[in-house]
């Protein structure tokens, strides 16, 4: 069987395997194809790319922590993340689990073609928000939700836009691709 490798992406409100659980619904909603496995985890209410394989290696590869594969987020947060912020990002915040590395962050526009989410993310009109691309070679669990909490930005909307070399441009929520083996 020829190793494939697919870009998802994965909707709000869907978790990062085929079985629903609760008020989640599960991959297989989206995908019918046997045997191919998630590489990586997205949790259900974080939106954007996740890699789907057939390739054992490749899926230990890609998800593994130790090959620390780039993933870049794009994180809307509440409020309006100064420098000193996004510098302490950048050197890595202190977790109840340790310290992260540390993360590419800067300030960001509202991401081009952005779709609307459903359920909407909830809005103060007494607080702006504000969008940041953040870069991390890890994937603890929450890791991007916590550290931009730690900084005093909680995240409201969370959108996984690229792992490594591949990613969401031109897929649609819900929409799957075949993407180019490495």
């Amino acid at each position: 069987m020829a190793s494939r490798l697919l870009c998802f992406n994965k909707p709000y409100g869907v978790l990062s395997q085929f079985t629903p659980e609760g008020r989640w619904r599960g991959l297989k909603d989206f995908i019918d194809i046997p045997g191919v496995y998630v590489a990586g985890r997205l949790d259900a209410d974080s939106e954007g790319l996740l890699l789907l394989t057939n390739d054992g290696k490749l899926q230990a590869r890609i998800s593994d922590p130790r090959y620390k594969m780039e993933k870049t987020y794009w994180v809307q947060v509440e409020g309006e993340p100064d420098e000193a912020a996004l510098e302490r990002l950048r050197k890595g915040v202190q977790l109840n689990d340790g310290p992260t590395l540390p993360a590419r962050a800067q300030r960001m526009e509202a991401p081009a073609n952005l779709w609307e989410r459903d359920p909407p993310v909830r809005f103060r009109q007494s607080i702006p928000t504000s969008w940041l691309e953040l870069v991390i070679r890890e994937g603890r669990n929450r890791q991007v939700r916590r550290m931009t909490a730690a900084v005093g930005f909680p995240t409201l909307r969370l959108i996984r836009a690229a792992i490594g070399p591949y990613t969401l441009d031109g897929l649609v929520p819900g929409a799957l691709r075949d993407a180019p083996l490495p």
